[in-house]
């Protein structure tokens, strides 16, 4: 059911319409960055850290429990966290650090291990988040007062995976996306603006497990992209109806985002299964994937993998911190780096973020299929002592570091 407006007069509606026009080029306004790939739009960032790592920006407190990583746009922070009552999504000021606002409750708190898992969505001053028990809501950037919000489990029968919902909306177009998974269909499309459904992926009804939608181009046609512990596939943006699957058995967790290059689809997944490549073709409007290989080289459980060029960079189960070829499988270099964790890439470097909550090492490394080269490292101060999942994000110039209740925000500009 849509929940109507709270618009909190007139000065609300002339800040969210001045925050809409404030988004820079530097900007991580989602899940995975700009294109949804892991790969900040950044320059001029350090290529060396000091022996002590970059200097430290802000430090904020008071974002509650949770895995969640973070947002940024219209000169704020996004994520969620849960109190002891309930799962919120707060807001802080992009400058300082400040939290500027905490929304409404959105579901109970919890979960195994508990706390929040999704990063907010922020789109033209609106804010897009799922809690981990089925709560979809769309909140206001400025003054974090609630537009709509959904139940996928109450109102388009999902089904609450075993570890929670961990999925991050996409905002594509006109629409806001995610997957309840079930048999009414495992992927929803509503209206951003208002809530309204678009569609319901009748023909495609797949459980859901933990991995986020992605769009894509193919052969003329507008489709997303998702992975589900049984298949990967690809819907048509207008209605939702199947262009292609492939079959693709995960195992106990499904979680990495896609990737999409030249028509080409990369998945991967931990607990021994590995990794895949479907190319997708079109002919005379269907479309059909087909496999180009399937490896355990690069067995990623959570902390997700990214293209740099022809190369794939990520944590493999198997052998630590690997390059590999997107288009043929072939590894170029595997090195045991900080130990398994989450990566993301900025202006030619990767950002590794060790999951060790003794430790929660951050270490900066050229991205280059030239071999593993280390640019500095560092121990981040105040670990929650719970494991270091939430992903590192680089914007504006800045490297946010997420553990739990306390954000660490990052000088990594280059003087």
């Amino acid at each position: 059911m849509t929940r109507p407006s709270l618009l909190g007069g007139p000065g609300a509606v002339l800040l969210t319409l001045s925050l809409a026009g404030l988004a820079s080029a530097g900007d991580w306004p989602q899940w995975r960055g700009p294109n949804r790939d892991g790969v900040a739009h950044e320059s001029g960032l350090l290529r060396q850290w000091p022996a002590d790592g970059p200097s430290l920006a802000w430090r904020a407190t008071g974002l509650g429990k949770g895995f969640s990583s973070v947002s940024v746009a219209e000169g704020r922070v996004f994520t969620m966290g849960d109190s002891a009552a309930a799962g919120h999504v707060l807001a802080l000021a992009e400058r300082d650090g400040k939290v500027l606002w905490t929304s409404a409750p959105i579901g109970k708190p919890g979960g195994g291990p508990a706390g929040t898992r999704c990063t907010p969505s922020v789109d033209g001053g609106l804010v897009y988040a799922l809690g981990q028990w089925g709560e979809l809501v769309c909140v206001d950037a400025a003054s974090g007062q609630e537009r709509w919000r959904h139940s996928v489990t109450k109102e388009f029968g999902g089904g609450v995976p075993g570890w929670q919902y961990s999925e991050s909306p996409l905002v594509d177009g006109n629409k806001v996306l995610c997957t309840p998974g079930g048999r009414k269909g495992a992927v929803v499309a509503f209206n951003k603006a208002t809530g309204e459904v678009v569609w319901q992926s009748a023909d495609f009804t797949d459980s859901a497990h933990y991995s986020s939608i992605i769009a894509a181009m193919i052969g003329g046609r507008r489709q997303y992209i998702q992975l589900t512990p049984a298949s990967v596939v690809g819907l048509a943006a207008e209605d939702g109806k199947v262009l292609w699957r492939a079959n693709r058995p995960g195992k106990t967790a499904v979680v990495p985002t896609p990737i999409f290059h030249d028509n080409h689809v990369f998945v991967t997944s931990g607990y021994g299964v590995g990794c895949n490549l479907f190319k997708v073709t079109a002919t005379g409007g269907n479309f059909e994937a087909g496999q180009v290989y399937a490896n355990t080289d690069l067995a990623n459980h959570h902390g997700g993998v990214l293209r740099v060029g022809d190369c794939l960079y990520g944590h493999s189960d198997s052998r630590g911190w690997v390059c590999m070829e997107l288009k043929t499988g072939k590894i170029l270099w595997s090195h045991r780096g900080v130990g398994k964790g989450a990566v993301t890439c900025a202006d030619g470097h990767l950002y590794l973020r060790s999951e060790d909550k003794s430790r929660g090492t951050i270490a900066l490394v050229e991205a280059t299929p030239d071999g593993y080269r280390e640019k500095g490292r560092f121990n981040p101060p105040d670990l929650s002592g719970k494991e270091t999942w939430p992903h590192p994000v680089v914007a504006n110039g800045r490297l946010y570091i997420r553990d739990q209740d306390v954000l660490l925000c990052y000088d990594v500009k280059a003087k």
